[in-house]
């Protein structure tokens, strides 16, 4: 059977998958651990119902899967004594129950450290302090628990850090006022690199959000900031660099001549899996945009919850996010000298730290 057809063979490296089920409490998670190698395997657990696919349990089962390759990727590129791991439960974010997540924590337990989760998409600092409860091997929780709360700012700084460097590679400067972003996904994420592009850097500003709550204030704090009703509106803001920080796969083939038909130069942001499958990032190479890998540019999440497993010094975790900055020049210089792609010199170098 040819690697098309068997659903297993692009997963055929991972160490371990384990999926649950509990009746009582409606839990229903997969944790995939793709590597060890480097330490216990470290990556964040999301909630999604995955209401817009038509199977959501194989769409829950693929994202832990890709996500926690990814990690593996992020933690070694990163510098990090972390292997790379994923959880997804599927779920309601907006309904979740204590006794789920007192369930869930005790699985992460039983896994006896292989696995160390923390927060991503659908699941905040509060849950990861009852994940506490019933597991040890729990990051991301609030500083009254011990942690280093919201990951969310660090991960922001290291998207700015890998958009400036980006910049100074195509441009000779990293000057970003004289560039337009658009943000897709305004949260805790894309709300903290707006505040990044407008106050730090002078950028002007597109942005999408469904949520109302987080577009006022976001207007409220930057009377200049824009706010589209679609990317379709976005597209025709004059933009240079899009910023993707919501859920993966937005950059798909049928995209790629848009975003160059309309003069985009760079995307770079903070969601994970962008490209909607692998030979999107040579169509981007093809079309003169470039593309920073986002394993690259977002691991300031993790490293801010991997320093919580040693000391929990927050100031130290910002010091390691700021060498995104240097690493990207050194793998988008490497990509040019190599003539790859700058997602094929990003997984080089990590792949090379992981098997060193």
């Amino acid at each position: 059977m040819d690697n098309e057809h068997d659903p297993w063979a692009q997963f055929s490296d991972h160490e371990e998958v384990i999926l649950t089920q509990d009746r009582e409490t409606g839990l229903r998670a997969v944790v995939a651990i793709h590597s060890t190698k480097l330490g216990p395997a470290l990556g964040g657990t999301r909630m999604s119902l995955y209401a817009d696919h038509p199977n959501p349990r194989g769409a829950a089962y693929s994202d832990a899967l890709r996500l926690s390759r990814a990690m593996s990727l992020k933690n070694a590129l990163a510098g990090l004594a972390h292997g790379g791991g994923k959880a997804v439960i599927l779920g309601d974010p907006h309904q979740k129950s204590r006794q789920e997540l007192l369930n869930y924590g005790t699985l992460i337990e039983s896994l006896g450290g292989k696995y160390v989760t923390a927060g991503d998409v659908g699941m905040q600092v509060a849950d990861m302090d009852v994940l506490g409860e019933t597991s040890q091997f729990v990051t991301g929780r609030s500083p009254e628990k011990g942690g280093v709360g919201d990951s969310g700012i660090l991960t922001a700084l290291g998207i700015w850090q890998g958009m400036q460097a980006c910049v100074e590679y195509l441009s000779g400067s990293n000057d970003l006022s004289r560039v337009t972003v658009g943000v897709i996904g305004a949260g805790k994420v894309g709300g903290r690199l707006i505040s990044h592009l407008i106050e730090a850097g002078g950028a002007r500003v597109i942005a999408m959000d469904p949520v109302a709550s987080v577009r006022a204030n976001l207007s409220a704090t930057y009377p200049d900031l824009v706010f589209v009703d679609s990317f379709a509106e976005m597209l025709n803001c004059g933009l240079t660099i899009i910023s993707p920080n919501a859920m993966g796969g937005f950059i798909t083939p049928e995209l790629v001549p848009q975003l160059a038909s309309v003069g985009i130069s760079l995307v770079c942001g903070g969601a994970n899996n962008q490209l909607a499958t692998p030979e999107v990032g040579n169509l981007l190479a093809a079309a003169g945009i470039l593309y920073a890998p986002d394993f690259m540019v977002n691991c300031g999440g993790v490293i801010q919850v991997a320093e919580e497993l040693v000391g929990a010094n927050v100031e130290r975790a910002r010091e390691q996010v700021m060498q995104v900055y240097p690493t990207t020049l050194t793998v988008l210089e490497s990509a040019a000298k190599a003539g790859i792609t700058p997602v094929a010199a990003a997984e080089a170098a990590a792949w090379a730290r992981i098997n060193s």
